[in-house]
């Protein structure tokens, strides 16, 4: 066997072991960090202290932190305190941590820290190699995760979770932690004694511990030697590389015992009382005490005084640095520091703009068994080029072009918009523009609301100097820059500044951010010399390092939050255009109301959205909002609806002022309807998208034509309705009361609607007096559907509509056709909101059973084809044929909105319903037509087990009673309309007879009202 197949085996074994252990100690940080937020009593920090550059990155910092409390993501027993390097001056890390002490002491009013717990986050620095990070500096920057609480992650959120485990592991003392570098480990391997101090180690390949600190164990487990930023070969030299080319490598965690921190103290204070003398002697810009290399050198074994006054300053070398460290070396030299190694754990630094692009677009890979992703709550659209960049709290539009490896931090990429390859945008709205290969693009909201967009290379250094093979930027070099434009150095660079890119004045402040875009485009084109060098010399200009200081991290935490809240709206609407369902949006924006930037999301897509893109949005959108203010935006949705359908039919409405009453009196009578195939298909929306297709029969009832109109020509100038069904009269002889419709409470709406839509007056305008003498006189008009119960479900009202209507054109004389009256009906019912479909008023209006179809679009054309049966088929159709009364009025629910809310919202039991039921009415098309009653019967049966899954609420415990009293007498049963109540419908097998139905319901239901009824098809 080959052995060195096996090592990579082996390898992958403990790799996959060590993500294991890392991935349930994250989930086990994480309960620590929950239980911090919510259990009294749980070990957690006294204080927790981030250090910042100036008082404007501290603001930054407030602002994020204020944020977190005010959401419940921060513990309340907690102190929360942000502390700039004193007037802006840069103080170096071991100043800044006795500010530190200073800032504590001042708050605990007591320089005693023992039995506290301080977590301090030194995060001041300038982030001069990732100049997006610069105003809300790398602690905040974001990290490819989502938590577990569904916010995207940034170091600080992390580093809250891995530490809150870490504060019951010490009994009091002071851990400090690297702002930009992410440690993930194991608590419970923290073993601190509680004694001078301790280092956290991890094992790190020498290439990556060369740019960082080592240190080099004694064998006592204390440090012995602490290595920073040597070679390679000085580490090897120095034994500090073992065998599988790892070091141990500062983490830039540490922990000070209280005893330390007194010592420390004694630095700044006398007596335990704070002096400013003191403090201002070894906290200055001056001096620039490093944590690294001041505070933690002396205490490693192998330490000397005289390598400790060569030790690599922060700042530069001096005198008063020499007597500080003297001062420093003996507070310190007594103490030690003991090294835990941590393994398995993981160790990443934010360190430079490439760093970041990688850890984004490939290596979040590694830590995937963390939940780490590279799209977190953001939605990227099919774009163009069909990649997939990496994507935090930012939108890539459809149809947008994006390239290879690219990022989007915080941003919104429009449709038309073109990114090329290896790019970062962040904090950036990009609206059809086309950026360049390799760069970065940082929009900035300044303090006096002006903007400025930074671009960069993705490989430029920014601290790199002029003489330094010109200084890399963008596609050439900053001297080459400065050549092809004729630019003089003076309108870079003050006369004190340091020739460097993150010094040169280079980026326009402009008025809106798409021309703060404009003007960073140009630069790029300066680059090869092809750019407006005029405008770019005319404008005020700010460098990367002013840009960030001038910016306003109020705006920058608004930017956040305004992207989040549209890429929650994004991820809405791109559920929509999967097709997904509303359960998906449920708990999307997780608040009760839209904000203002969503609501003007959702106008400007509503405006340029079609008809199934609006009513979508609207339903959608009030589904995940819920409770009152949900149900807003669902009325708007069916009021869509309504008034596309109603301008889809608008054009059937014609005022008819050549008509004239034909004769005293006119009576029409129509029959009713049963549905067999294909019902819900005819209603809008499903209709306008898909087409509908029905299959349905009109009948009579105890042998009458049970819907009647009739219409009198009155002397009087007015106009009388009478429902004696309903029991109402009503008189008009104003025009204005006739012309509103659409008010469902209204008992004349129908009446109203019809003579609005015949033509007979105008929807607005006109006298009624003008017309009535126009046309011969007034109008009675009784309306009635008789002995039929109300909520039958044989189509009652669209079918008197149409009675309505038909009595209405014969009555005037106005000339018309099968269609116009389908046509017109409809738009009777847009005009009463009733939104109902078109199959009812097209069965009642001719007789026969009928086939009828329609075409996706706005307006619907019912298409009507009678089926030709055979006498035989009539015949035994008429005899197995029953219609059963249940004895209960169908319950008034909401019923129509309830199933078209199911479509709307891509239910996908409704979808499929809906599909199959039309699939139902073709076959039993079929089955009629060849004779096949059977066959017929088996369909009602499958459209009934389909109409159950559309509306549960088209059954109840009576009628599912009713079904099962008589199973045994039976072939096929469905219900009438939309069900609830109301008739049934069977299909009797062969030799029963309508009495032996009858009596077996008498048998069982006696006098409740259950039974059945005589009905006649109508051939």
């Amino acid at each position: 066997m080959n052995m060195k197949n096996q090592i990579p085996v082996r390898d992958n074994q403990a790799e996959s072991m060590a993500s294991l252990f890392l991935s349930q100690s994250y989930q086990d940080a994480w309960a620590d960090y929950n239980r911090s937020l919510k259990k009294e009593r749980f070990a957690r920090w006294d204080y927790v202290v981030l250090t910042a550059s100036n008082e404007e990155q501290a603001e930054g910092f407030r602002g994020q932190i204020e944020l977190r409390q005010e959401e419940g993501f921060l513990p309340v027993q907690t102190k929360f305190l942000v502390l700039p390097d004193p007037d802006g001056k840069r103080v170096g890390s071991g100043g800044a941590t006795l500010n530190v002490l200073r800032a504590v002491a001042e708050e605990q009013r007591s320089g005693d820290f023992s039995g506290k717990k301080i977590l301090v986050i030194h995060s001041g620095g300038d982030s001069k190699r990732v100049p997006q990070y610069s105003a809300l500096g790398k602690l905040f920057s974001p990290v490819p995760h989502k938590l577990p609480d569904g916010r995207t992650a940034t170091l600080f959120d992390e580093f809250m979770a891995e530490m809150s485990g870490v504060a019951g592991r010490i009994r009091e003392g002071m851990v400090l932690l690297s702002g930009d570098v992410l440690l993930l480990f194991n608590s419970l391997q923290i073993d601190f004694p509680g004694k001078g101090a301790a280092a956290v180690s991890f094992k790190e390949n020498v290439e990556t511990g060369k740019n960082h600190g080592v240190f080099l164990m004694g064998e006592d487990g204390n440090v012995a030697k602490f290595l920073h930023k040597q070679t390679t070969e000085t580490l090897r030299s120095q034994g500090a590389v073992n065998e599988q080319n790892a070091v141990d490598i500062d983490t830039g965690m540490v922990i000070f015992s209280t005893e330390m921190l007194h010592s420390l103290y004694s630095m700044i204070s006398v007596n335990g009382n704070f002096d400013r003398v003191k403090y201002d002697t070894y906290v200055n810009e001056k001096v620039r005490l490093s944590l690294y290399g001041d505070f933690l050198y002396p205490l490693a074994v192998d330490s000397t005084l005289e390598a400790f006054y060569k030790e690599k300053p922060e700042g530069e070398f001096c005198p008063e640095l020499t007597a500080a460290r003297e001062v420093v070396w003996e507070i310190l030299r007594p103490y030690r520091m003991k090294l835990l190694r941590l393994s398995p754990a993981k160790f990443l630094h934010f360190g430079t703009t490439r760093e970041v692009l990688k850890l984004m677009t490939e290596e979040f890979r590694k830590y995937s068994h963390l939940g780490w992703n590279n799209q977190v709550n953001s939605t990227v659209g099919q774009n163009v080029l069909n990649r997939k960049p990496a994507a935090l709290d930012s939108v890539l539009s459809r149809n947008a072009e994006c390239g290879d490896n690219c990022y989007l931090e915080v941003s919104y990429v429009h449709s038309g918009s073109k990114i090329g390859n290896n790019v970062i945008l962040s904090y950036i709205d990009i609206h059809g523009e086309t950026i360049p290969d390799e760069v970065v693009l940082h929009g900035l909201k300044q303090r006096d609301q002006k903007f400025v967009v930074r671009i960069y290379g993705i490989y430029d250094n920014p601290k790199t100097e002029l003489t330094d093979g010109g200084c890399q930027f963008l596609t050439g070099t900053l001297k080459e820059f400065i050549e092809k434009n004729n630019i003089s150095e003076a309108e870079l660079w003050d006369k004190n500044d340091a020739r460097t890119l993150w010094n040169a004045r280079l980026y326009p402040v402009c008025e809106t951010i798409s021309e703060a875009v404009e003007a960073a485009l140009n630069i790029y084109k300066m680059v090869s010399g092809n750019g407006d060098t005029e405008s770019w010399r005319k404008a005020s200009r700010t460098s990367l390092c002013s840009g960030f200081g001038a910016a306003s991290p109020g705006a920058l935490i608004d930017w956040q939050a305004r992207m989040h809240e549209l890429v929650k709206m994004d991820s809405l609407e791109q559920v929509i255009h999967r097709g997904g369902t509303v359960e998906e949006v449920r708990n999307l924006l997780q608040k009760p109301a839209l904000t203002k930037i969503q609501k003007e999301w959702l106008e400007r897509h509503l405006q340029r959205g079609g008809f199934g893109s609006m009513i979508r949005l609207y339903y959608y959108v009030g589904q995940a909002l819920g409770g009152v203010e949900g149900e807003k935006y669902i009325d708007n949705c069916f009021a869509v609806i309504g008034e596309k359908i109603l301008q889809g039919t608008l054009d059937a409405i014609k005022v008819h002022e050549e008509c004239k009453i034909q004769t005293d009196e006119h009576t029409v009578c129509l029959p009713l309807r049963v549905n067999w195939g294909g019902g819900w298909s005819d209603t809008p929306p499903y209709c306008n998208e898909n087409g509908g297709t029905v299959l349905n029969a009109a009948i009579s009832l105890n042998g009458d034509l049970p819907v009647k109109v009739t219409l009198r020509r009155l002397k009087e100038n007015k106009i009388v309705f009478d429902s004696r069904d309903m029991d109402t009269h009503g008189e008009f002889t104003e025009i204005e009361e006739l012309q509103n419709c659409g008010d469902p409470y209204d008992p004349f709406a129908l009446q109203k609607a019809a003579l609005l839509v015949c033509g007979i007056i105008p929807t607005e305008g006109s006298s009624l007096n003008e017309i009535l003498d126009r046309i011969g006189g007034g109008i009675f008009m009784s309306t009635e559907v008789v002995n039929v119960p109300k909520g039958s479900g044989l189509g009652t009202s669209s079918i008197l509509a149409g009675a309505c209507v038909k009595a209405l054109f014969e009555f005037t004389g106005i000339t018309y056709t099968q269609e116009d009256l389908y046509d017109h009906v409809l738009c009777m019912e847009q005009l009463m909101s009733t939104g109902g479909g078109w199959q009812d008023q097209v069965g009642g209006l001719s007789n026969g059973v009928k086939y009828i179809t329609s075409a996706p679009g706005m307006h619907q054309y019912p298409k009507v084809q009678h089926l030709e049966l055979s006498q035989e088929t009539c015949s035994e159709l008429q005899e197995r044929f029953a219609l059963i009364y249940t004895g209960q009025r169908r319950l008034a629910r909401n019923l129509l909105r309830d199933v078209v809310g199911r479509y709307i919202g891509s239910e996908p039991d409704a979808l499929s319903a809906l599909s199959e039921i039309q699939k139902v009415a073709v076959l039993m098309r079929f089955e009629l037509e060849r004779g096949n009653v059977d066959g017929f019967a088996e369909l009602l049966n499958q459209h009934w087990e389909l109409s159950k899954k559309l509306d549960s609420g088209s059954t109840n415990t009576c009628i599912d009673q009713i079904f099962t009293v008589i199973e045994d007498l039976i072939d096929g049963k469905m219900i009438c309309g939309a069900g609830g109540g109301g008739f049934l419908q069977v299909i009797l097998k062969k030799g029963i007879t309508k009495g032996q139905l009858r009596e077996r319901l008498n048998d069982v239901f006696q006098d409740s009202g259950v039974d059945v009824w005589e009905s006649e098809m109508l051939w």
